[in-house]
Formats: C-alpha cells, structure tokens, sequence
C-alpha cells in the first residue's frame, strides 16, 4: 500500500511530455504543469504550423503563451527527491511506442525487462519477480524483450516449436515431430543450435580473419597513399624551386643582356657625340666668317671697303667631309634574331623534356594490375561508348548511326581537307582518349573477299601518304586485330600474328592502360580471348578501324 502511495505520488509530480519527476516545473493556461525546456520544446515544433496546444487537454492557445514557474510543484519535487524518489525503478517506466510492453499491466503499460521463451509472454519488472523467486519459473528461459514470441508457436498444434526438422530444414512442435514428421530426421531445437552454432563460430572466425587482412590492407594502402602524398608534395617542392632557379636565371640572363646592349649604346653614343662637336664648331666658325664678309660686301665706302679687305682670313682646310663616313648597319636587330634562336632551342628541349616527365608520372603506379575480367558482365562495368572523328576518316568511309559505324562506298564523300585525315589508307580513329580501363564492341561486317581491322593507336601516327607510318599495325604506334570471314590475324609492327580460333561477328577489346594490357575478344556466348598485348603504353590511346572493301561495315555498339 506505501508502494503505491509512493508510485502515486511520483506519477502525480512526473512531467506527462519526458515521463520524469518535474524540472524547473511551469503551468500552462489551462493548469497543467510540464518542465520548462520539455514544454518549450514541443511549442517550438508548433510553431511551423503557427499553434500551440497543451500535451494532456489538447487545449489550442494563440499566440503564444507566457509560462510561469509554478513555485508550490518545485518545492514539492525537491522534497520529494530527498526522499530518493529521483531513482525510480525500472518497472514504473512507461512504454513508448518503440519499445516492448509487458504483457501483464493493465491500463498504461511499462516497458518490458524481459521476455521468457517457455511462457512467449513479456514481464516488466515488477511482473518479472516470481521467474526470479519461484523455483519452477526460474528454470525459465528468459531474454531480451522480444515482439516475435508468437513466432515461437507451431501454427498448427499451438505449441511452442522446440524441435528441428533437418530433412525440411524447419522449426517444428513436438507433436509435428511424431505427426507429420515422424519420418524425418529431427532432433532438439537445442541440439540444431548447438551445430549450428559452430559453423557459425567457423564463419565468424573466416570474417573476422578476412576482417583482419582487409584491414591490413586498408592499412597498406593508407601508407601507400601517405607515401604517394609526401612523395608528390616533396617532388612539387622541389620542381617549383628549380623551375624558380630557372626563370631567375633567365631573368639574369635578360638584365645581362638589357645590360650589355644599353652599355653598348652609351659607348656608341658618346663616340657620336664626341664626332659631332668638331663640325659643329666648324659650322659655328664658318657662319661667324660669312657673317663678317657679308658685313664687308654691304660696305659702301671704297677706301673702307679696299682698307679691311686684306685683313680677311683664308678659310682653313675642311676636316670632317672625309674623315665621316657612315656604315649600313643594322645597329642591335641581330640581338633579337639571337634571343629568338635561343628561345626557339629552349622550346624544343622544354618539348622534349615535358614529354619525357609526363610519361615518369604516367608510370607511377602503386598497385599491383588488377585481374582482367572474365563474363561479359565483368567486361561490361568498364564499358566506353566510342564515337568516330569524321575529320580523320578516308575519303571513301561513310560514317552513320551518330559517327559509330562506317561503311565502304563507291563513292567519294567529298570531305573537306583536314591535317587529322587519312589521304591513303582506309581508316578511321574515334574521337575518344582511352586511358585506364576501357572495354568497347565492335560489330563487324565482312563480305566474302572483305576485311575490317580493330585497331587502338597513338594519336600521333601519321595521316598523310601510303608509307607504313600510317597503317594500323604496321608501326610500333599502333596495335591491330584484322577480321576476315573465316580467320583472325594480329598485325604490330609489320608483324603478322595468325589467330586461332571460331570467327565472330563481334569484337571485344579490353585496354588497362596503366598495366599495359591490351586484349581482344570473341563476344558470343562466351568470351574467348583471341590475342593479348602485354606492353607499356606511354600516350593515351585512340579506337579505330581499317574498312578495306566496297560494302565491308564495322559499328561500335553502345554499352549495355
């Protein structure tokens, strides 16, 4: 009778929002009391819907009402927790809807401690205590609160499924075990367990070991990546500073030379200054002599006139009409063609040494080449759609079905001139870089006397003339699987390959660029390997086809 007096007292002091004893406790306009942040925290998730309603009475307030702290409850619930009330136990914890409720309360349910498996029904605490008091209850079989119980009853007999049908692999009753499945092979629920508990202990011993080596791989691959980061923030560091080496000996270069050049006009300059004094002063002398004879002509008197005539001075002898002479020259011009020259040289070595560090970086790999596919669907995941370059295909290949299948004519197609152009050999490249892992199709056409080659090439194979330099597969730029009606043959290098094996008219072809493995396939129901490159690439690579015969057709297909 204390208990409940005790449990009726709490309940009356317990916020109905947190189900706890009341904190900071608040009444509202129509006289029921919350805590103070748990109250506000529900008028918060109003607001959005601009209305504000009590938990208990569904009473709406608008707008937004004040709290005040009700002064006689916080007085209450603090004396309350000086009697220890504040550790309520389990069993006066209300169920929330996730949680398990006990089968046993009446009106608002508690949550449940625990649920027994021989019973199927669920305890809170209090209900909970004869399975720990009783001695036929506590051989029980009690777990975590569970919602399957009923699960746990044969649908048929209505009783708990203690046994295991291994020939039906089923959970069944015992009655089923001498009914329907008396013929089988049964044994305990427990027993089956027992079993199966250690396979399961085997599979959990391979997971948790693939668990490990996974996560020494991950490990493995986090040094890796920290080794490739310093490695690349170290090499960029000291990239940067020989490049700044570089330009700063350049820009020295050019202030030497700025320099030189300006010295050189100073010197120049004042020798042409030094030059021009001397007629200038001559100049100054001869206008100062014609001054005074013009002063002498203009004399009227004869006697003055004869009188000063003899006093003149004869003109000296001129020294500068000889002694200058000016030379055709092109002053500091053969400088600039100098500092061209150079520059033009710095160009091709930069040329050459970029292409050079681009294919070191191309190379850096970490990992080891990844297994090549084996089904179709495998290839498929690495699939690119291909697309022909109208600009390079030969004058006789018509392109169709959006630039991915090219056919033979009669008839020249009247492309215009492009530098990209095959002007000889029957071919066309993709418009595509292929770099890492690619797959694509080709569907091939081939007339009795025809042929088509798949091909994957450098982009910088020469267009221009009929010499091997720009025929697929006959150059170390290009790699080419030939299809003929009845046969294969590989062309690398002038080298001729025969192929063995069953003609298809589907093409598959697999690049890994970074491991160097180019493959081709016969596509059927099977995927039979026709022949395999295994190399180093060092540019990215480009599709392409050779069509060599009037009516011949090859398309890329589209990925599926």
């Amino acid at each position: 009778m204390a208990q409940q007096e005790i449990q009726l007292d709490r309940e009356r002091f317990c916020c109905s929002i947190c189900l706890d004893l009341l904190k900071d406790p608040v009444t509202t306009g129509c006289g029921h009391s919350y805590c103070k942040s748990c109250i506000n925290t529900h008028w918060d998730h109003g607001e959005e819907r601009g209305s504000y309603s009590c938990p208990q009475c569904r009473k709406t307030f608008s707008p937004r009402p004040g709290l005040v702290k009700n002064t006689m409850l916080a007085a209450l619930v603090e004396e309350l927790k000086k009697t220890g009330l504040q550790a309520a136990p389990a069993y006066h914890c209300y169920a929330g809807p996730e949680d398990v409720t006990c089968d046993f309360c009446t009106g608002r349910k508690l949550k449940a401690l625990k649920s027994c498996l021989n019973c199927l029904a669920s305890y809170c605490e209090k209900h909970l205590q004869p399975h720990l008091q009783s001695a036929l209850l506590k051989k029980h079989k009690l777990v975590e609160p569970s919602e399957k119980l009923q699960e746990n009853l044969c649908s048929r007999h209505d009783e708990v499924m203690k046994m295991f049908c291994r020939t039906d692999q089923q959970c069944i009753c015992y009655l089923c075990s001498v009914d329907e499945h008396k013929d089988h092979d049964t044994v305990t629920a427990a027993a089956e367990r027992t079993a199966r508990q250690r396979e399961l202990g085997l599979r959990r011993q391979t997971i948790q070991q693939r668990v490990q080596d996974t996560e020494k791989d991950v490990k493995l691959l986090q040094q890796e990546e920290e080794a490739l980061n310093a490695s690349a923030d170290k090499e960029v560091a000291e990239s940067k500073e020989i490049f700044t080496e570089m330009i700063l000996l350049l820009m020295k270069r050019s202030s030497d030379v700025m320099q030189q050049i300006r010295s050189q006009q100073e010197t120049e300059v004042s020798r042409i200054r030094e030059l021009q004094e001397r007629p200038e002063q001559e100049i100054t002398e001869l206008k100062r002599k014609d001054q005074e004879l013009k002063q002498l002509s203009d004399t009227e008197d004869h006697y003055q006139f004869l009188h000063n005539y003899p006093s003149l001075t004869p003109l000296s002898r001129s020294t500068h009409s000889s002694s200058i002479r000016i030379r055709p020259v092109r002053y500091f011009e053969d400088v600039t063609a100098a500092v061209s020259q150079v520059r033009g040289r710095l160009q091709d070595i930069l040329s050459e040494t970029e292409r050079k560090i681009f294919q070191i970086v191309s190379q850096v790999d970490v990992l080891l080449p990844q297994p090549e596919p084996e089904t179709r669907a495998d290839f498929l995941k690495y699939s690119q759609e291909i697309t022909l370059d109208p600009n390079t295909a030969y004058k006789y290949l018509l392109l169709s079905e959006g630039n991915r299948q090219v056919t033979y004519m009669r008839v020249d197609q009247s492309y215009s001139n492009h530098t990209d152009r095959f002007t000889y050999w029957d071919q066309v490249l993709s418009r595509e870089s292929l770099t890492g892992r690619c797959y694509w199709e080709v569907e091939v056409g081939v007339r009795v006397r025809g042929g088509v080659g798949v091909a994957v090439t450098y982009k910088n194979i020469s267009r221009s003339g009929n010499s091997h330099e720009c025929r697929f597969g006959f150059n170390d730029t290009s790699w080419m699987l030939y299809c003929e009606v009845k046969r294969y043959n590989f062309y690398y290098n002038s080298i001729k390959t025969p192929v063995s094996g069953p003609v298809s008219s589907r093409v598959g072809v697999y690049l890994d660029h970074s491991a160097g493995v180019l493959s081709f396939y016969r596509v059927s129901d099977t995927m039979t390997l026709l022949h395999r490159v295994q190399t180093t690439f060092t540019h990215p690579l480009y599709a392409g086809v050779r069509v060599c015969n009037y009516g011949d057709t090859a398309k890329f297909c589209k990925p599926k």
